[in-house]
């Protein structure tokens, strides 16, 4: 793989090999044939065929979709033949200060969180929310603010229909999320989806303080407004009184994913978050990796860390699940990567999917879940979600997500409400492109300069300091309230 741009006549000489003189020029993070192969040959990366060639290739080529094809992998699936034993690393364990919840969870933030039953609640949620904005909470320097989440269902659904389940199913996890401390639920009052079914059958822990409002019921939008202001200051003091306290690494949750990958992602920021990721399901805590259209080719490397048989077979019937879906919208699994992906070097979803993996290290595989379900075990987790950013993470979150790290190599601006979003970049030409952007440069690893065990200790303080209390970039912004993106399933009507 190329770590700077090449130019056509240059000679190189990767590790180990003969020199190559390039017949072509290849961009950063691309391919280049270091073997002559004809066509229809595998070709392979990561120890894993990543596709077969469509033209015959000569030394020193750039191997990209011009002579790159997907072929789908026929291998028999193997169920836990893969399992390590994580050793806690020695010396005293780590704890991080965050916000003890009357349900035995933590919580890394101390947000008020305003909740819409349905779209047409959207806009009163938001102008309640903006009345918070600004210099207005300074006088409650323990509130790390007031969001409003809002989406675009909630009527004109099937009650009972998989979209519907899904989509209370993510109300809830957020109603009951451990960085809520604040829940105001507004609803319209005609809709499908009744907010009083948001927390009435919620397990929303008791030292929440909740509020609920109806529109029509007060009155109109305006007289929603006043009164949903009202009911955010009433919170407001009491909520400032928390503190954050010293607490046991083994109550965080972290989501883990990865937004416009590149050739590096595979072998810089994800398995660097892959160690971190280890590290801390060493400690019995929790880590939920997503994405399930993204491990697509490269499932077998789970299922052979599964702790069963049955629950590698759980993440084979999402993936059969997918094929199916994605095969009534007319298209396929391998409809993947994006351009942005393929411009920073990645070829066929078997690239991607095995680089993508990397995130969550090599800890067995507890259990496969439901998208926005809540894990009933510690250890590295899977949940259904799909590829796209914003509907992953949202997933993640209502799953209970404490903290989020987020890997990217052609550059994210994503956030995540009421979570903090912790940005790895892939390569450092992105890092200082994007500075302002990314928290932590991952880059390094291939410029030679830190091993990959030494960014991953770097991402794993970085995670326990942003959970103390430490604001990313995107915090900084104020970043993640457009992000709350639920997966929409099923019929509209």
């Amino acid at each position: 793989m190329a770590t700077r741009a090449l130019s056509p006549g240059e000679v190189v000489a990767p590790p180990g090999g003969a020199a190559v003189t390039l017949r072509s020029s290849v961009p950063l993070g691309h391919k280049v044939a270091v073997v002559a192969l004809p066509p229809d040959a595998p070709v392979r990366k990561y120890g894993a065929t990543i596709g077969r060639t469509s033209a015959a290739v000569e030394v020193g080529d750039h191997v990209h979709v011009h002579n790159l094809a997907f072929s789908e992998a026929d291998e028999p699936h193997e169920f836990g033949t893969d399992r390590h034993r994580l050793a806690t690393p020695p010396g005293a364990r780590p704890t991080f200060l965050g916000y003890p919840r009357a349900d035995g969870r933590v919580g890394t933030r101390n947000y008020i969180g305003i909740l819409t039953s349905v779209n047409c609640s959207a806009s009163t949620a938001r102008m309640i929310a903006d009345q918070f904005r600004g210099a207005v909470l300074d006088a409650y320097p323990n509130v790390d603010g007031v969001v409003a989440l809002t989406h675009r269902s909630g009527c004109g659904l099937v009650t009972e229909s998989e979209g519907a389940r899904v989509l209370m199913r993510t109300l809830r996890g957020y109603a009951a999320h451990p960085n809520i401390a604040g829940l105001l639920v507004v609803g319209l009052g005609c809709e499908m989806l009744q907010s009083s079914r948001i927390v009435d059958t919620a397990d929303i822990p008791s030292s929440t303080l909740i509020e609920h409002l109806v529109i029509q019921d007060e009155g109109g939008v305006r007289r929603t407004v006043r009164a949903g202001v009202a009911a955010i200051n009433r919170m407001l003091e009491p909520i400032n009184g928390l503190r954050r306290e010293p607490c046991d690494i083994s109550k965080l949750v972290l989501g883990l994913n990865c937004g416009g990958s590149d050739g590096f992602s595979g072998i810089t920021a994800n398995p660097a978050l892959g160690v971190a990721s280890d590290r801390l399901v060493s400690y019995g805590a929790t880590s939920i990796l997503g994405e399930t259209p993204e491990v697509h080719g490269a499932e077998g490397l789970l299922t052979r860390r599964a702790v069963s048989e049955t629950v590698g077979r759980k993440l084979l019937a999402r993936l059969d699940w997918w094929r199916d879906y994605t095969a009534a919208g007319g298209g396929t699994m391998d409809n993947n990567p994006s351009p942005g992906n393929k411009a920073g070097g990645l070829t066929t979803i078997l690239e991607k999917s095995l680089g993508a993996v990397a995130k969550g290290g090599h800890a067995d595989l507890t259990d496969v879940v439901e998208y926005a379900e809540t894990p009933r075990t510690p250890g590295l987790i899977f949940m259904d979600t799909p590829g796209y950013d914003p509907v992953s993470v949202t997933g993640i979150v209502a799953g209970g997500a404490t903290v989020v790290c987020f890997t990217t190599g052609r550059g994210s601006v994503f956030g995540c409400k009421p979570v903090p979003s912790i940005k790895l970049g892939t390569n450092t030409e992105l890092y200082e492109r994007m500075s302002e952007d990314i928290d932590l440069n991952c880059g390094t690893i291939v410029d030679g300069t830190e091993t990959l065990a030494e960014v991953g200790d770097k991402v794993f303080e970085q995670i326990l300091a942003v959970a103390s209390g430490r604001q990313t970039v995107s915090e900084e912004l104020d970043l993640g309230q457009e992000e709350f993106v639920p997966w929409q399933l099923g019929a509209v009507t």
